[in-house]
């Protein structure tokens, strides 16, 4: 069955998911997105250029996570603030070191640290390389995968490539990079100044970097732009994501099938999970057990289809945690624990903003709640908690028994089963434990342990 979606609308909000694995502030994604489209009214770009350029912007950085758990275990550094800070450095040899001495191991001991610096210091050309050509590649990938034109791809693939031919990871230079990558990166170094600084050192930013970074045509659009009376009130107004929703080229609602959405929630599920090495495959896993449980209780195909979709994204709110954190060997500090409860409210706060996405969002939400209302983060109980977040919660803790993480190696299966089993009618609904088993079963799944 059919159904009207604003792609314009979802993509906004998942990119405020992008904006936190970043660690940018809300809606540098969007802001970004007004910048380059200002600047493709002054480029006269025609329509379908327009409509590449727009989710170019706003889906720049789709692959960003992939390269996080990479920088926490090179720079023994929170990846969020890492990559915050990294945005602000220009290139020049003396930033690169002032910014490679501050950030790296400032936790760690002082030989640890020291062994870091070094390998940094000698490697770092082909450090930079990996990291660039992981995020990029990755981010291109998933972009293909959610039905956006090779064009859109192309753009995300040469972000970081810079107009004389110094960026990464292919050195490209002028024309040979995409014209919408061109665009982006110029318009994410001018978002990243003016939020921090203001217009004035983002323009100065801009001007500075012109011919180096920056294509000179792309920087005359961008002064010509911002020259608009309007333009920066408009950046800094309350209706920024309204105005951007407004910018996209068709002005109309896509129509789309319902394969569309799972194809969305299946793109953003491969952005969450190449966060963490520990959680590769995770939302897909988990995706399918939710399924094998809500088939062995009788869902439809449609209830069916919602709750996997749920499943698949019932972790978005993990970009927003380190790496530092979700990596952990050890026992988290209580500080620790409470970034990492953070990340239920913030899968539900992105959800919630996504009409086609809302009903997802209470799952979302809720899926480590317990019914004895020990869970997190509103310790719900009972039947406050309904059967769709039960099922995703008895699946999540499911698969998370039976993979690899930082602190422990997997569980067999069976023993994986006797746990949920023990805490069953504490923490876990007993119908979906049992339904889960008697699923396993039936598929032959448990015979791979």
């Amino acid at each position: 069955m059919g159904v009207r979606i604003r792609l314009a609308e979802i993509m906004e909000a998942l990119s405020k998911a992008l904006d936190m694995t970043e660690g940018q502030p809300p809606g540098h994604c969007i802001r970004c997105c007004f910048i380059g489209m200002r600047m493709s009214d002054v480029l006269g770009l025609d329509d379908r250029d327009r409509q590449d350029l727009y989710y170019t912007l706003l889906l720049k950085d789709l692959g960003c996570s992939s390269n996080a758990a990479r920088i926490c275990q090179l720079y023994l550094a929170d990846d969020l603030v890492f990559k915050g800070d990294f945005k602000r450095v220009d290139g020049s040899l003396s930033q690169v070191l002032r910014f490679v001495l501050s950030h790296t191991g400032m936790q760690a001991g002082v030989a640890e640290r020291f062994r870091s610096i070094l390998h940094i210091l000698r490697n770092g050309g082909e450090i930079a390389s990996e990291l660039i050509e992981t995020r990029c590649q990755r981010g291109a990938e998933i972009a293909r995968q959610m039905r956006f034109s090779d064009q859109v791809a192309q753009g995300i693939l040469d972000l970081d490539e810079h107009f004389n031919g110094k960026g990464r990871p292919q050195g490209l230079s002028g024309n040979a990079i995409s014209p919408f990558a061109r665009i982006a990166l110029l318009a994410q170094v001018a978002d990243v100044f003016a939020m921090d600084q203001g217009p004035e050192a983002a323009i100065a930013e801009i001007v500075g970097r012109s011919g180096e970074w920056f294509d000179p045509a792309m920087v005359d659009a961008f002064l010509r732009a911002v020259a608009v009376p309007g333009f920066w009130e408009a950046y800094r107004s309350d209706g920024i994501e309204r105005i951007v929703l407004g910018m996209e080229p068709s002005r109309q609602a896509f129509f789309a099938d319902d394969d569309y959405l799972d194809d969305i929630a299946a793109g953003f599920a491969r952005v969450i999970d190449a966060k963490s090495p520990f959680t590769s495959g995770h939302s897909e896993r988990v995706a399918l057990y939710t399924d094998l449980i809500a088939e062995e209780m009788g869902f439809d195909a449609e209830r069916r289809r919602v709750i996997k979709r749920a499943a698949l994204l019932h972790d978005i709110g993990k970009l927003g945690v380190s790496n530092r954190v979700l990596d952990k060997p050890g026992k988290l500090d209580e500080d620790e624990w409470a970034q990492m409860r953070q990340h239920a409210l913030h899968s539900e706060t992105i959800l919630s903003h996504i009409d086609a996405f809302r009903a997802l969002a209470v799952i979302g939400g809720a899926h480590h709640e317990k019914l004895d209302g020990s869970g997190y983060p509103r310790g719900l109980k009972g039947d406050e908690i309904n059967l769709e977040t039960r099922i995703v919660s008895t699946a999540d803790v499911f698969d998370a028994l039976t993979a690899d993480r930082p602190y422990r190696k997997a569980m067999p299966i069976a023993e994986a089963l006797a746990i949920l089993h023990s805490g069953a009618g504490k923490a876990h609904d007993a119908a979906c434990i049992a339904a889960l088993e008697r699923a396993l079963e039936r598929s032959e799944l448990a015979l791979v342990a």
